[in-house]
């Protein structure tokens, strides 16, 4: 008898302590909220408040998937990257990557066009403008690269002819070949109308999941590569991403 007490206002003060630190919780958000709402009033939307493993430092989420940071009271605000430096990690950086990530099977891919390799098993989505001279010498390595199956998405935000030339190789009867000839031979597609659409919801789909430079891989597993590799480090990405 004694013992089901016992257990019974054990389990009631539990319920209290969470109840007690949840309410606490809010709180400490509503504070911080009302601070930097009355002392920053230029400031994004906060989306969501949450502690970090540094004792008195939280985290601030803002326009989706943007990091700030402040203390308990929001007398102070930092903008930059919270590093672990016991474990060498950027923390700001890897919170950032699950906020970005994307569900490969969720791309749209019928806005890009795709290249088949050998038997085409392996995934891989690449964004890309015509005028980056990273996106050409990663081009000149991907094709080293077998058994894979390329989504190319023309993202034309980096010369003021990026657009053009992305809708004339949009447009071409053979997209792939019109896009591996401007790429790896300079020949730029000759001029071309059609449906352009796909490439004003790439520029919509780049600012919503923070694309802000070309290259950008996205592998199987939805890991994200901001910038050039070469093609062993593709084939590393693409071996994991199994």
């Amino acid at each position: 008898m004694m013992t089901k007490l016992l257990k019974t206002l054990l389990h009631t003060v539990l319920a209290v302590a969470a109840l007690t630190s949840c309410l606490g919780a809010s709180a400490q958000e509503a504070v911080i909220r009302k601070n930097l709402a009355e002392r920053v009033p230029q400031m994004p939307k906060i989306d969501e408040v949450s502690k970090t493993g540094m004792p008195g430092l939280y985290e601030l989420r803002v326009n989706g998937s943007d990091i700030l940071y402040t203390d308990s009271e929001g007398n102070y605000l930092i903008q930059g990257a919270l590093i672990d430096t016991k474990l060498r990690r950027n923390l700001t950086e890897e919170r950032m990557d699950k906020l970005t990530a994307v569900d490969f099977a969720a791309l749209p891919i019928k806005d890009a066009f795709t290249v088949v390799r050998g038997n085409g098993k392996r995934k891989l989505a690449v964004f890309e403008d015509p005028n980056c001279p990273y996106c050409k010498h990663f081009e000149r390595d991907l094709q080293a690269v077998n058994n894979v199956t390329i989504h190319m998405f023309l993202l034309p935000i980096l010369g003021h002819d990026s657009p053009e030339k992305s809708k004339n190789v949009w447009c071409a009867k053979d997209r792939a070949k019109a896009w591996q000839d401007l790429m790896l031979k300079d020949a730029a597609p000759p001029a071309a109308t059609c449906d352009t659409g796909a490439l004003t919801r790439n520029l919509a789909f780049a600012t919503r999941y923070k694309i802000t430079g070309t290259p950008t891989l996205f592998f199987a597993d939805g890991s994200r590569v901001p910038g050039y590799i070469d093609a062993q480090q593709v084939e590393k990405q693409l071996a994991a991403a199994k």
